[in-house]
C-alpha cells in the first residue's frame, strides 16, 4: 500500500523515528473508528539483514549491501503492507531507485528526512553501546557523500522533515499521504514493450498479398469500376472493402501494400505496437491493410 523512505545522516536518531512511525500507523490502524483494511506495517533496515557498520567503508561491500536492502525492499512492498525503510538512503539514484519500485506496483510514497547536526551525529555515535557505532573515518566520509533529499524532485516528494528537536514525527501528515495520497502510474520507460508472435511477419505479408491478389480478381470478375466488394480470402476470412469509382491498378496495390508492410514490419521487428495491442492476426491484418487502402487510394 505504501513506501516510507528513511533518509539521514549515519546516527540521527532513524530508527527511533522509524518505530515511532510504526507505533502511530499501528495505532489508528488498530483503531475502532478506521474503516479501512487491516495493513500490516513493516520495517526493515541494516540490523535486520545483518549488516556490518564497517561495509559503508569499502565500496565493494557496501554494493552488495545495498543490493540486499533494495531486495528485501522489493519483497516486503505490497498492497496490503505499509512498508518502512530504516537506512541512511543517503544516495539519490538508490532513492530513486525504490520510488520506481513503487510506481511499478501502484503503491504510495513518502520520505522521511531524520535532521542532526554532523556533531550531534558524531556525539551519539560515540556514545552507542549495542556494538553498532561507525567508525570514525566512515562517519565522516559518509556525512560528506550525504545527498540531501529535495521536495522539489519527485521521488522524495511528499518530503517530511524531522529535526533532532521534535519529539514527536509529524503522523498526521504522512498518514495522509500514504492513505490519501496519489498513486502514481508506472514509468512507461520502465515496462515490457509487447512483442509480437513469431509468425507475425509471415502472416503480414501474405495476408496482403493474398488481398491485393483477391482485389484484382473480383474486379476482372465483375467488371465494376469502384464501390463495395467482398473478398474471398478464406473460408471465414471475408474482408469487405470499398474501392474508389473507377479501376485499381496492380501497380498501385503493390505500391501500397509495400508500404502497408514496411510500416507494419518496424512495429513487429521493434516491439512498438500501437496502444499495446499485440494482435497479429490474418483477420486482424487484413482489417488493417483495408483501412489502410481506403485512405490510401485516390478517387
Amino acid at each position: 500500500m505504501a513506501l516510507i523512505t528513511i533518509s539521514g545522516f549515519p546516527s540521527s536518531g532513524k530508527s527511533r523515528r522509524a518505530h515511532q512511525i510504526k507505533a502511530q500507523l499501528e495505532s489508528r490502524i488498530q483503531d475502532p473508528s478506521y474503516p479501512g483494511p487491516r495493513l500490516k506495517v513493516s520495517i526493515i533496515s541494516d540490523d535486520d539483514l545483518n549488516v556490518d557498520r564497517s561495509v559503508y567503508g569499502d565500496g565493494r561491500l557496501e554494493k552488495p549491501a545495498r543490493a540486499a536492502l533494495f531486495t528485501a525492499m522489493q519483497r516486503g512492498l505490497g498492497q496490503g503492507t505499509i512498508l518502512i525503510v530504516d537506512a541512511m538512503n543517503y544516495i539519490k539514484g538508490f532513492r530513486y531507485q525504490m520510488y520506481c519500485v513503487a510506481r511499478e506496483m501502484k503503491v504510495r510514497v513518502c520520505t522521511v528526512y531524520v535532521v542532526a547536526m554532523p556533531d550531534l551525529c558524531k556525539e551519539w555515535n560515540a556514545s552507542r553501546a549495542d556494538g553498532k557505532q561507525y567508525s570514525p573515518d566512515i562517519l565522516d566520509n559518509l556525512l560528506l557523500r550525504f545527498e540531501e533529499p529535495s521536495s522539489m524532485v519527485r521521488w522524495d516528494s511528499p518530503l517530511f522533515t524531522v529535526p533532532w528537536t521534535d519529539e514527536h514525527v509529524p503522523a498526521d501528515e504522512i498518514w495522509k499521504a500514504i492513505t490519501e495520497g496519489t498513486v502514481k502510474p508506472p514509468n512507461a520507460g520502465t515496462q515490457a514493450v509487447p512483442k509480437a508472435p513469431t509468425d507475425a511477419l509471415r502472416t503480414l505479408e501474405n495476408t496482403a498479398t493474398t488481398m491485393v491478389a483477391a482485389i484484382m480478381a473480383e474486379q476482372a470478375a465483375s467488371q465494376l469500376s469502384g464501390g463495395p466488394i467482398t473478398l474471398s480470402l478464406s473460408e471465414t476470412l471475408r474482408p469487405r472493402i470499398t474501392l474508389p469509382s473507377r479501376n485499381v491498378t496492380l501497380s498501385e496495390l503493390q505500391r501500397l501494400k509495400r508500404q502497408f508492410v514496411t510500416v507494419h514490419k518496424k512495429a513487429i521487428t521493434l516491439g512498438t505496437i500501437e496502444k499495446g495491442q499485440v494482435d497479429w492476426s490474418e483477420e486482424s491484418v487484413a482489417e488493417k491493410f483495408t483501412v489502410y487502402i481506403e485512405g490510401n487510394l485516390r478517387p
